[in-house]
């Protein structure tokens, strides 16, 4: 049976290739060095370790050659084959993956090195890398079924991202939304109504801003594209506590 480690080592031998996003990548495939996107990496991993598609449209119905891999089926196959743990539990397991579900399109997944760490398609900016789970958002931890897991015995410890800006219900709003608003309108990308609430056309603008500059895409504003939109985030966002 695949382990989690298997999983880590094969996603490590391809530390600094090319991110894009969207790429398709043939699961079956095991000579390809990129380009990837964080879903399409994640997939591909499984299946070269596996022999098995997991977080692909049609998943067995489809060839491993044409599986469309996508944050949205990873959520998906979780809650029909996977098993869900919380993140601290991912975090100090090797080889599970810890996600972040699509809002307006775009979520992102990660591999856990087991000790606070993650190996990830990240951007075009920094394409394949090792990061770490601390201080971001995530939704839930992963174990794919068929891959043997074995935790490491020293759970890592994880800052909180405090406030992250996104679609969510309630809706976020207040003086810092219509601050990030009026940041992206500065960069010629429009938000929609300057109205100082965090909804889908907002998140729409930020995903715009977030290709254009190579930052993760997920239309969720956190202290790095804060930071690259030259805004210092707050936490006196309506609804907005993470």
């Amino acid at each position: 049976m695949a382990t989690g480690n298997d999983i880590v080592n094969l996603a490590s031998q391809h530390i600094g290739e090319r991110y894009l996003l969207g790429t398709a990548v043939p699961k079956d495939n095991a000579s390809w060095v990129g380009p990837w996107d964080c879903a399409e990496f994640a997939s591909w991993c499984i299946y070269q370790v596996s022999q098995q598609l997991y977080g692909c449209e049609n998943g067995e119905c489809c060839p491993p050659s044409q599986a469309d891999a996508y944050t949205g089926y990873w959520g998906r196959d979780v809650r029909c084959l996977g098993t869900e743990i919380p993140l601290q539990q991912a975090a100090a397991t090797p080889g599970a993956f810890v996600l972040r579900n699509p809002g307006r399109k775009c979520g992102h997944i990660v591999i856990s090195d087991g000790t606070g760490g993650t190996i990830e398609a990240h951007s075009t900016a920094r394409g394949v890398i090792c990061d770490t789970l601390s201080g971001r958002r995530w939704d839930t931890g992963i174990l794919v079924p068929w891959i043997q897991y074995s935790p490491l015995a020293q759970t890592p410890v994880l800052a909180n991202p405090g406030t992250i800006y996104r679609v969510k219900k309630p809706m976020q709003s207040g003086a810092i939304v219509l601050e990030i608003q009026k940041a992206l309108q500065n960069q010629g990308i429009n938000p929609g109504i300057l109205d100082g609430v965090y909804g889908c056309h907002t998140a729409a603008a930020v995903q715009a801003f977030q290709i254009s500059r190579g930052l993760v895409v997920d239309g969720e504003v956190g202290p790095v594209t804060a930071a690259a939109l030259g805004i210092t985030l707050g936490r006196n966002a309506r609804g907005g506590r993470q």
